[in-house]
This record gives structure tokens, C-alpha cells and sequence, in this order.
């Protein structure tokens, strides 16, 4: 299942794109996530230590005295080849366009490797390889990018992923990258968009056979990717299992919605008629998506400079 270092981890690959520098890698965001959240709670400890402390002193005093009145194939292979030479509609939904037989093909839509990394002494704090074995897992996935206004408004800026599982260090860098940069229903996303946007990443899993009954899915469990003919061209498109519930859509509604996502133009009262003429099918799948704001990711960053990790910079 996706985590919130996942999306830290497509932040931090973002931003080390816009700044010319080598991300960290997957490993090396996880950990110092992880140990990022374990010394804001030993802080949160030690503030209600003083707090106590402060408390029976005044405790201490009151008895004495009266109390006194806080383009992605670009950027990757340019990544790969200096690692090398260093010896690393806008509704919130998902939609794949059409859909290709090729393995390997990626999905975008409307949702609502490793890099070496030089550092000071200070970063034998730090263990990179416990989670080496889960970085290299491999996974069908989904990155979304969205703008949040200042009202808390969230507007889609980007949403690509893929069904062909990808290790996931890679998997993350690309997509992050694909779906901010070449995703053709939005512009590049500019640097300086960077403090306004939130990270969505979700992991698919469960994918059932093919079936021909659009109904058979569950509203808020399963994502959906559907195929039909229609006037002999073949259609297909995707939602991401959170589309239907967040857009309040039935089940009839998400599938005529989905169809005309793919390309499809027609009546909503024909919809059944094309399906079933269209020998449609459809694959469920479940992921539960899983977000980070810009502004978490950069309290994290600034305290990784502080312990004095320090990030390569691109020739």
C-alpha cells in the first residue's frame, strides 16, 4: 500500500529536477521519514517533560504563595547518465485515453533510480538499507499532481501511471515526472507551481479477470478499467477507485462517464447498447490513494539539510 514517503519521495524528485540536483533515493526518503516523525515525537516528549516540570514547580511555589496571574525520457536518461558518470473534467478522476495493447503502456487522467547522494559524518545517524527489499518491490501505479488554493481548493495539474508493474524507486521517479511534465491536458508544471501543490500516489492491486458485466464493482472499493468497439475502433479508459464516491456518481453514472472519457460520444440512454454490441469488458482493481502537501514535504527537506544530508549536484 502506498505511504506518505511515497509522495515525499515523488516531491523530493520534482524538486531535485527544478533545482538540476540528484534526488534521494526511494531507501534513503523512507528512512529519514521515518526518523524525521520519530524525533518530532520525542520532541512533542520532551516539551510535556519541561511542561510537567513547570508544573510541580508552580505546584511547588503555590503552596508558599498565591498563585500570579505557542519531456520525461529527456530528463531520466540525462539523470541516469550523470549517476553514471558519478558512479541515481478537471474532475478528481483518473482516465487512461486510449487504451494499448503494449505492455507497458501508461494511463493518464483527471484524479480529485536511485541517486547518489554525498553527505557530512553526520549521516551515519542514518541507516539506508532496511528497506532496500520493499524499495525494489515492483507495482502497478498512479502519481497525481493537484494545486491547492489557499481556500483548500484542489484542482487537478497532472495524473499518469501505468498497469505494467514497475520497481518502485523507478516507478515513482518516472511517473512523478511523466505526470507533471507530459501530461497533455496541462502545460509543464513551472517551478514555481512547486508550493502550491499536493502529491497523490496510489499502488494497484487485485485486478480481476476481464468480465463483461459493467455493473459487477463496488462503489468506493474498486478502480475500473474498461475496452469496447464502437464503430470498429477500440476504447479505453480508467478510474482510480476514489473517482466514483469523491464525484458522487452511481454506478450507471461512473460507467457512461467513463466511456465518453474514453472517446466516446454518445446518448447516455445507448450506453448498454454499446457495451453489449461493443463486446465490452471490464477489469476491477483496488488502491488506496494516499496524499502529501507541499508544505509537509518541505518541513521534512529543511530538516534533512539540518542533519546534514546533502544531495549531488548535476554536471
Amino acid at each position: 500500500m502506498a505511504n506518505q514517503a511515497h509522495c515525499a519521495y515523488c516531491f523530493e524528485t520534482l524538486a531535485a529536477n527544478f533545482e538540476r540536483r540528484q534526488p534521494l533515493s526511494l531507501t534513503q526518503v523512507e528512512e529519514l521519514w521515518e526518523q524525521h516523525h520519530a524525533s518530532k515525537g520525542k520532541a512533542i516528549d520532551n516539551e510535556d517533560e519541561e511542561l510537567s516540570d513547570e508544573e510541580d514547580a508552580e505546584m511547588t511555589d503555590a503552596e508558599a504563595e498565591p498563585a500570579r496571574p505557542a519531456a520525461i525520457s529527456r530528463l531520466l536518461n540525462r539523470e541516469t547518465d550523470q549517476s553514471a558518470a558519478s558512479s541515481s473534467s478537471s474532475l478528481p478522476s483518473t482516465n487512461s485515453g486510449k487504451s494499448s495493447s503494449k505492455s507497458g503502456s501508461s494511463a493518464s487522467g483527471t484524479a480529485t533510480p536511485a541517486s547518489s547522494v554525498s553527505s557530512n559524518s553526520r549521516t551515519s545517524l542514518f541507516s539506508f538499507s532496511r528497506r532496500g527489499r520493499e524499495s525494489a518491490e515492483e507495482h502497478p501505479l498512479f502519481v497525481t499532481w493537484n494545486t491547492v488554493s489557499r481556500s483548500g481548493h484542489k484542482s487537478l495539474r497532472g495524473c499518469i501511471g501505468t498497469f505494467e508493474p514497475q520497481e518502485l524507486e523507478y516507478g515513482l521517479r518516472s511517473y512523478a515526472l511523466t505526470s507533471a511534465f507530459e501530461d497533455v491536458r496541462f502545460q509543464p508544471i513551472p517551478a514555481s507551481l512547486l508550493p502550491s501543490l499536493s502529491c497523490h500516489v496510489t499502488l494497484l492491486t487485485n485486478f480481476s479477470a476481464p468480465n463483461k458485466d459493467p455493473m459487477d464493482w463496488t462503489l468506493g472499493k474498486h478502480g475500473l478499467r474498461i475496452s469496447f468497439t464502437h464503430h470498429g475502433r477500440r476504447f479505453g479508459s480508467t478510474y482510480l477507485p476514489d473517482v466514483a464516491k469523491e464525484q458522487g456518481w452511481t454506478k450507471e453514472e461512473t460507467l457512461i462517464s467513463l466511456m465518453r472519457k474514453a472517446g466516446w460520444n454518445g446518448s447516455s440512454g445507448s450506453w448498454q447498447k454499446v457495451w453489449r454490441d461493443g463486446k465490452g469488458e471490464l477489469v476491477t482493481y483496488e488502491g488506496k490513494q494516499v496524499g502529501l502537501h507541499y508544505g509537509e514535504w518541505r518541513e521534512w527537506r529543511d530538516w534533512v539539510d539540518e542533519q546534514g544530508v546533502k544531495s549531488k549536484a548535476l554536471n
